[in-house]
């Protein structure tokens, strides 16, 4: 049984997501903004939840048409295949976004669907009321340009990709697990390379380094909503999780540096990377970076340190930034890769980057500075 799959990304990072996809050998991969589009079959689920690092979430397409009217969306939805999918007792809500529109009224799209998909499962189920207290469905139509996109989410509204079970609690201004695991693959980094961030916060890119280094599959300490529809074979999810424990590098021996001014923030990365169990592949230490040592050559540091719109205190910035700079520009051999919306970052780093790559972080719209060292001789 062929699938169509959506995996949803912050916009700048589709082709991370892409490469991601093509890694797990799925077909059909096409990008659009903010997503990546693939195909396989029930086992695509399971994988794309366990192993995508840097996407939101994982969609199951059902059905895309143009609707210029809430009759259309009525009945163009509900020729979609539900009873595929819903189970009898199946618990169901409906989310809507719509741009550039004629239908554009999210409460009245939520309300044609919904009403849609319960026509469909009384002819399908031949009942009148459904209990709705089994797997949960969240359903979502997204209206682009009068063209109607419906999914199932795969992975569960609440908790997106993002949330690996590892992070209970974070400092200020936190990076997401997905966002950090992107910064990572858009840098020179790659196992047997030094890694430090010395604004580790609550040690997110650490972390997520040690988990690229292990091979640990960035979902397999959470559960998804799709493991409770009985559409998916349980053994499905059995195989998915067996093969993804099969696959740990247990051997690996990263070399993983972090460091941060704030000592509660190196208790609490402590703890995250106790709870992800790579706490044996980081180094973690309370320092203020003006005094942080470069711990070898040929090194990679990636960073998402404090700035303006996240902290405010617009001195104390700049003089991070300049301290960055103080330890990375007498060594050629270190790339060093920083994530700020501080337009003001390279005048205060001392050197004007070798690359920007334009990201938003959250809300927040970003570069990412990219200083690239030389290679490490082979």
């Amino acid at each position: 049984m062929q699938i169509n799959l959506i995996a949803t990304t912050a916009f700048g990072l589709e082709a991370v997501v892409k490469r991601e996809a093509q890694s797990l050998n799925f077909a059909d991969i096409s990008t659009l903004d903010g997503r990546i589009d693939f195909t396989g079959d029930l086992s695509a689920i399971a994988a794309a939840n366990l192993w995508l690092r840097s996407a939101d979430r994982v969609l199951l397409k059902l059905g895309t048409f143009t609707a210029l009217s809430f009759d259309e969306l009525f009945e163009q939805t509900k020729a979609l295949p539900w009873a595929d999918w819903i189970a009898k007792n199946g618990k169901f809500t409906v989310l809507a976004k719509s741009v550039k529109s004629k239908l554009f009224s999210l409460s009245d799209i939520q309300s044609i669907v919904k009403k849609a998909v319960v026509e469909k499962l009384k002819q399908t189920y031949h009942i009148e009321h459904f209990p709705e207290n089994g797997a949960e469905y969240t359903i979502q139509a997204a209206i682009l340009k009068d063209t109607v996109t419906i999914t199932i989410d795969t992975t569960g509204h609440r908790n997106g990709l993002h949330k690996r079970g590892y992070r209970e609690n974070s400092a200020a201004a936190p990076l997401k697990e997905t966002m950090a695991a992107a910064l990572i693959s858009l840098s020179y980094w790659k196992p047997g390379r030094i890694l430090l961030d010395p604004t580790c916060g609550s040690g997110t890119i650490a972390i997520e380094t040690a988990l690229m280094a292990k091979n640990i599959a960035p979902g397999l300490s959470r559960t998804f909503a799709s493991e409770a529809w009985q559409q998916i074979p349980a053994e499905i999810w059995k195989n998915a999780r067996k093969q993804a424990y099969a696959a740990i590098d247990t051997t690996a021996e990263p070399q993983i540096f972090a460091s941060d001014i704030d000592p509660a923030a190196i208790e609490l990365a402590e703890a995250n990377a106790i709870e992800a169990g790579v706490d044996d592949c980081i180094r973690f230490e309370v320092k203020p970076l003006k005094d942080a040592v470069l711990p070898g050559k040929y090194g990679v540091a990636i960073a998402n340190p404090p700035y303006g719109e996240r902290i405010g205190r617009l001195q104390e910035v700049q003089d991070l930034y300049a301290d960055m700079g103080m330890l990375f520009n007498g060594d050629p051999t270190w790339s060093v890769y920083v994530l700020t919306s501080d337009e003001f970052f390279e005048s205060a780093f001392g050197r004007k980057a070798n690359a920007k790559r334009k990201l938003f972080n959250g809300n927040i719209k970003t570069d990412y500075y990219q200083y690239y060292g030389s290679r490490p001789p082979k």
